[in-house]
């Protein structure tokens, strides 16, 4: 009997800390892309994205079923010329909050495969060294919005 309780015991123990070993440090808010025209080929993704974890963590891709492909793209200013770079990855680091936002960094859609719609919603998967695939609802707000809501 006291094997029993012992073995339920541990056994509870184990599943409860691989369970919270399992659980995401890194969270993604505020997810939001402009409205575009019919005749718009490229959109954009801006996000808040946090890491909780005491390890930090690396985002190293971006999909959308809405776009043949999606990238992480950076705003730089180089003398008074504003250039757009592609960027392979964005550590997050423990505590950190990093803004994708306009004229900064931001998920760049390309060939769109459908108008984004004022009001609709798209999925976006993130893709991260640790955490894994995190899913993520984008709202479409007005072709001149500057900020989520």
């Amino acid at each position: 009997m006291l094997k029993s309780f012992l073995f339920i015991l541990l056994f509870g123990l184990a599943a409860s800390a691989s369970a919270s070993a399992a659980a995401p440090t890194i969270t993604a808010e505020k997810a939001w892309a402009r409205a575009t025209t019919s005749a718009a080929a490229t959109g954009v993704v801006y996000l808040s994205l946090a890491d909780t974890g005491p390890a930090g963590d690396r985002l190293v891709g971006v999909v959308t079923p809405v776009a043949a492909h999606a990238g992480m793209h950076i705003m730089v200013m180089e003398g008074n010329v504003m250039q757009m770079r592609p960027v392979d990855a964005v550590d997050v680091k423990p505590g950190e909050r990093i803004e994708f936002k306009p004229n900064g960094l931001h998920i760049m859609l390309t060939d769109l495969k459908q108008k984004l719609t004022r009001g609709e919603r798209f999925p976006v998967t993130l893709d991260f060294e640790k955490a894994g695939k995190i899913d993520v609802e984008v709202l479409v707000l007005p072709i001149g919005a500057t900020g989520y809501p």
